[in-house]
């Protein structure tokens, strides 16, 4: 691979809980997200939960671990309480500066990404509250959310590992509140009351005047990115037409949504949707640098059943997956690595979801398949060539 692209892993389920990677976290509760986890917990075990998570769920061994893999960047994602200001919840910023810490001593480069906000700008369990999308509507959390990346940047700017700040996680526009809306239920439907989707307008704005606060912090070798809201088409006249400095463009592809959107269950299929995507990302690389901050190997043809887009265990199991040979499962698996790496690299690179999962695929075979989800699980099963990276 080109020596000069971006090859990272993202390090989910860490800082920013996602109960499908670590679904054992949220035993003994009905919470689905971290939003719920405190409210179902004494103080004093939601404290240890988080405590025990974050100490062994990322260690330096895991820094070690993916660069000598290959790769060269960690994408990290963090919650909007990483500063430990909204209560309950418990901030993070000590294992970032760890985290800082260990990738200087590996060679490696951090994206922060500021994966969650207050109220949630998707309504995902990823976004910290299901079916829950208000953040937008809300003018003082877009204003903490600000002073988040600022005090992001000004904490960072001159550590050698940053890489950049991504300054939103999958903000969910129009076409992908719809799917959420029947994906992520709320538990609270009023609370969820005044959702709705976040406008390509409201974007722009943002991006504009994060990168206003960030751009005088950081310096200029210091990548400022954005997500594209979940559709690539819209961003020629937002780059073209504003003087930006050092900034990308990130996009997340998933074989599972492109099985959402049509694609037969097959890898033939799965390398067709993938072409077409690297066209888009070669197109748009041509006015702003384009990231695959997100993919996988996940997919239905070889979890052995149709997922319906990835509903995962926590939310519906599904019976009567059938299993590929073991030499035909790594030889699909390092085929549609290589096939998605190839288009990625028409942009300046990727990051992988993810490196880490805590979940049981023997002992819990309702989880066959999703283990595909975690670089370190995929490297030891040689599902991924480490030459391929």
């Amino acid at each position: 691979m080109e020596q000069d692209k971006i090859k990272g892993v993202n390090l989910g389920g860490w800082l920013v809980l996602e109960k499908w990677m670590a679904p054992h976290l949220f035993d003994g509760t009905n919470a689905d997200d971290e939003y719920y986890l405190p409210q179902e917990l004494s103080e004093k075990e939601y404290l240890a939960r988080i405590t025990q998570h974050r100490s062994n769920f990322i260690t330096e061994a895991d820094f070690l671990r993916i660069a000598s893999a290959g790769f060269n960047l960690v994408r990290i994602p963090v919650p909007y309480f990483i500063f430990g200001d909204r209560k309950p919840f418990i901030g993070a910023i000590d294992e970032l500066d760890r985290a800082f810490n260990w990738a200087e001593a590996y060679g490696l480069k951090i994206l922060i990404d500021l994966h969650t906000a207050p109220d949630s700008q998707n309504g995902f369990d990823n976004g910290g509250i299901s079916g829950v999308c208000k953040w937008a509507q809300e003018p003082a959390e877009v204003e903490f959310e600000l002073s988040v990346l600022e005090r992001l940047a000004k904490r960072y700017h001159d550590r050698t590992a940053l890489y950049g700040i991504e300054v939103l996680n999958e903000p969910a526009t129009e076409k992908m509140f719809k799917s959420m809306t029947t994906r992520y239920l709320p538990r609270d439907p009023q609370k969820a009351s005044g959702s709705a989707a976040i406008t390509f307008e409201f974007l722009y704005d943002f991006y504009q005047r994060a990168y206003e606060i960030l751009r005088p912090i950081l310096p200029n070798d210091k990548v400022i990115m954005f997500h594209d809201g979940f559709d690539l088409s819209k961003w020629h006249a937002f780059f073209t037409e504003n003087d930006f400095e050092n900034v990308v463009l990130d996009t997340h592809q998933y074989l599972m949504v492109a099985e959402m959107e049509g694609a037969e269950l097959n890898p033939t299929a799965y390398e067709k949707a993938m072409n077409k995507i690297g066209d888009q990302i070669a197109a748009v690389n041509e006015y702003v640098p384009v990231f695959v901050g997100e993919w996988t190997l996940f997919n239905s043809y070889t979890a052995g059943i149709n997922t319906q887009g990835g509903i995962n265990p926590t939310q519906q199991e599904f019976k009567g997956a059938k299993h590929l040979d073991p030499a035909e499962l790594a030889k699909v698996y390092q085929k549609l690595w290589q096939i998605q790496v190839t288009n990625w690299n028409r942009g300046i690179g990727y990051a992988f979801w993810t490196w880490k999962l805590n979940i049981d695929t023997i002992n819990e075979p309702a989880w066959y398949g999703w283990d595909s989800w975690a670089a370190s699980r995929a490297l030891d099963r040689h599902w991924i060539n480490p030459k391929d990276i």
